[in-house]
């Protein structure tokens, strides 16, 4: 089984493991679950872009609320005029003039069709879509995260079953040694317990190969520059809690899942905001039926100089050559090339399809809560039988290594009763952690923290 194949589960997981790895991060060099979450969370750069485009969301609701204001500008020009032109006798010569102006000027809206508004609440819904969509990629961090530690923790099991092996076989290739000594057993037979043990040595350099790569994996998740040093806090298998310590799935549906997944995961919530805003768009398409008013008002004054003519000083004609105005503006569409009309009817394809985004969310959603509650029946019946099986098998392999080392039984029928043990306790490993897993997807899927 490789964990890291599962998609969409997310933090349920962490309170799951955090529940048998919740010693003080300063007691130990290696990682807790927790600290590692944390960490990619920090350091992750896809959530980081999430933040970002949520802050972004943000600006733009306060640019969308900010548009009822009035705005303010200034201006001052200079202008030169050359040749022939008209004099104040009324009659014109070659003369040269320059202007100077100055105004200030501001406008307010009053009324847009109700297009700022709907803007405002357009961008708002913008805003909670994106802090969905950054809670979705920490979950989504975390999920990897925490399935990249189970993958560990696995391989730490089966690497430590892989050593088993060795000290099994190990014992044995002592043990015929002495009795080849002693004329008790044969080389063929020292030969072939030899060849187990190399066998043993290879699995087990398997087994540390693949707990490397999990490592590794898990440190390039972190963005950590190297693995050297990494090592996560492995857990007690005692205190995993076994399947009467669970939750279990008594009393609950697929479809009893589905209802509280809808109210908790934030990629749907996130999708039905979208559908609101799409509402919206629709709205502000329409403004363009309306009439707008706005209101402006300002002040200006103005210099004059005729090159030849003696003009009034800088200051004075500034002073009498100012003045103020205020005004109304009105604007009635009447005709603007069906682009009103388009704009509408593309804002309601934008909320058609939008519609179906959020619908095909919703069956993806279901179709992963049936897969995970299947899968946790299942992994439920496996990890039941493979307890018992792991209890017979060893049994078994006690009562052969007895009768071995009594000469009552073959070397071939001890090596596979050893093999078929070692074989339940992987299995057994494997059911335990697949088992642990489903069951915590389930809880995520419901929304709910697991406690113990």
């Amino acid at each position: 089984m490789d964990i890291r194949d599962n998609k969409h589960h997310s933090r349920a997981l962490i309170f799951l493991i955090s529940y048998f790895i919740f010693s003080p991060a300063g007691a130990q060099t290696a990682w807790t679950l927790r600290q590692c979450a944390d960490y990619a969370v920090e350091h992750n750069i896809s959530i980081k872009q999430s933040a970002n485009n949520r802050e972004q969301r943000s600006l733009q609701l306060s640019t969308a609320r900010n548009s009822r204001l009035p705005d303010l500008s200034a201006s001052a020009s200079e202008s030169f005029s050359f040749g022939r032109g008209l004099t104040l006798d009324n009659t014109y010569t070659n003369r040269s003039t320059s202007s100077t102006s100055f105004s200030l000027g501001t406008s307010v809206p009053l009324f847009t069709g109700f297009q700022i508004p709907n803007t405002v609440k357009l961008n708002q819904l913008n805003l909670e879509a994106a802090t969905h969509d950054l809670e979705k990629a920490r979950n989504d961090i975390r999920m990897q995260v925490a399935q990249a530690y189970v993958q560990i923790l696995y391989n730490m099991e089966i690497a430590d079953v892989a050593q088993r092996q060795i000290a099994i076989d190990s014992a044995q290739v002592v043990r015929l040694q002495a009795f080849v000594d002693n004329g008790k057993a044969s080389q063929a037979q020292l030969s072939q317990q030899q060849a187990t043990l190399a066998k043993a040595h290879m699995t087990a350099t398997q087994a540390d190969n693949n707990l490397q790569l999990s490592l590794l994996t898990l440190s390039q998740l972190l963005e950590l520059p190297s693995p050297e040093g990494f090592s996560i806090k492995r857990p007690e298998l005692s205190g995993l809690p076994g399947i009467s310590g669970l939750s279990g799935l008594s009393g609950i549906s697929p479809d009893a899942i589905y209802a509280e997944a809808l109210t908790v995961k934030p990629e749907v919530q996130a999708e039905q905001l979208r559908l609101s805003a799409a509402d919206r768009q629709i709205a502000i398409a329409r403004a363009g039926h309306y009439p707008t008013l706005s209101l402006s008002a300002g002040l200006q004054t103005n210099y004059y100089k005729t090159n030849g003519i003696e003009a009034d000083a800088f200051s004075t004609q500034l002073k009498n050559n100012f003045s103020q105005y205020i005004g109304l503006n009105l604007s009635i569409p009447i005709f603007n090339r069906f682009q009103t009309r388009n704009n509408i009817r593309s804002a309601r394809l934008d909320r058609e399809n939008q519609l179906l985004q959020l619908d095909n969310v919703k069956k993806t959603l279901y179709k992963e809560i049936q897969q995970a509650y299947y899968n946790a029946v299942a992994a439920s019946t496996k990890f039941t039988s493979s307890e018992a099986a792991a209890r017979s098998s060893k049994d078994a392999f006690l009562l052969t290594q007895a009768k071995y080392e009594n000469g009552k039984a073959t070397i071939t029928e001890f090596n596979e009763a050893k093999n078929i043990y070692l074989n339940a306790e992987s299995d057994l490993v494997q059911a335990r952690y697949e088992y642990l897993y489903q069951t915590a997807l389930i809880d995520f899927y419901r929304g709910r923290e697991l406690s113990f």
